[in-house]
C-alpha cells in the first residue's frame, strides 16, 4: 500500500471529531502500525475512563483496553472490571461481549478458559456469520497464543474455512467493516496466503477522499482499513 494514500486516510481522520470510545479505540488501533503519533487519542480515551471502565460497557472497555495494551498502557482496575461482570463463564451470555472480552484479557496478559470453553460450546448455527465466526476465532487465537496451548487450533481452522468459503465472487464479505474484521481474523490465524485478492478489493474499495465506508467517509470502517492494511503490510514485510 501506498504510503501517500496511507497519510491521505490519516489527514482525513483528523478533520473528524471522535467522541466515542469505540472511535478512539480504532483509531489508536489503525495509527500502531503505522507509527502514528496517537498521544492524543489514547488521552482523550483515557479521559473517559470512568472507575474501571468505558461507559459500563464490557464491550467499550475490552476495545479500549485492547486499544491501550497495544501500545502499553494496562490498567489493573480494568482487567478486574472486566473479570467482576463474568457470570457462568460467560460476559452476558452474548457471544459478542464474549469475544471482546476474551480477546482483551488476552492482550493485557490474562488466561481465561472458561470463556474460550464457553464460546466452543455454544457454537452453533445462530452464531454462523463470517463477521461472528471472526471475532471468535481472534479471542481464541489470542488466548491460546497467550497459554502456549494448541487446543483451540482444530476449531480455529475449521471455522476459517468456512469464513473463506463465503466471501464473494470479487473478494471481500459484503460489508466494508465486516470484511476488515474478517480479513484480520485471518491473518492472525495463519491464513494470510488466502488473502491477497481481498485485500486488493479492499484496497478498491477506498473513497477518493482516503476514506471507507459510505460516499463521505466513516470513521470506524477507515481506522478498520488503516489497521487491516498495517497488517497487511507487516506480514509481508516479515
Amino acid at each position: 500500500m501506498n504510503i501517500d494514500v496511507v497519510h491521505k486516510s490519516f489527514e482525513w481522520i483528523k478533520t473528524q471529531q471522535p467522541d466515542s470510545a469505540k472511535e478512539l479505540s480504532r483509531i489508536i488501533s489503525a495509527c500502531t502500525p503505522w507509527n502514528i503519533p496517537n498521544n492524543d487519542y489514547a488521552a482523550c480515551l483515557i479521559r473517559m475512563k470512568q472507575g474501571g471502565a468505558w461507559n459500563d460497557s464490557v464491550r467499550e472497555t475490552a476495545r479500549a483496553c485492547s486499544a491501550l495494551a497495544d501500545i502499553g498502557i494496562m490498567f489493573n482496575d480494568s482487567k478486574r472490571w472486566l473479570l467482576s461482570r463474568q457470570h457462568d463463564d460467560s460476559w452476558n451470555g452474548d457471544v459478542y461481549d464474549t469475544t471482546y472480552a476474551l480477546a482483551a484479557l488476552a492482550d493485557m496478559g490474562e488466561l481465561n478458559e472458561d470463556g474460550c470453553r464457553w464460546l466452543i460450546e455454544n457454537y452453533g448455527t445462530d452464531w454462523e456469520h463470517v463477521g461472528t465466526a471472526a471475532l471468535i476465532i481472534t479471542a481464541l487465537w489470542k488466548q491460546g497464543a497467550l497459554s502456549g496451548s494448541a487446543v483451540y487450533r482444530d476449531f480455529i481452522n475449521e471455522r476459517a474455512k468456512w469464513i473463506l468459503s463465503q466471501r464473494g465472487a470479487a473478494g471481500g464479505w459484503k460489508f466494508i467493516s465486516t470484511s476488515n474484521i474478517v480479513i484480520q481474523a485471518l491473518m492472525l490465524v495463519g491464513f494470510k496466503g488466502e488473502l491477497e485478492g481481498d485485500v486488493q478489493w479492499l484496497l478498491g474499495e477506498m473513497n477518493e477522499n482516503g476514506s471507507w465506508g459510505k460516499e463521505d467517509g466513516d470513521v470506524i470502517a477507515t481506522a478498520l482499513g488503516l489497521i487491516t492494511a498495517g497488517m497487511w503490510v507487516m506480514e509481508n514485510y516479515v
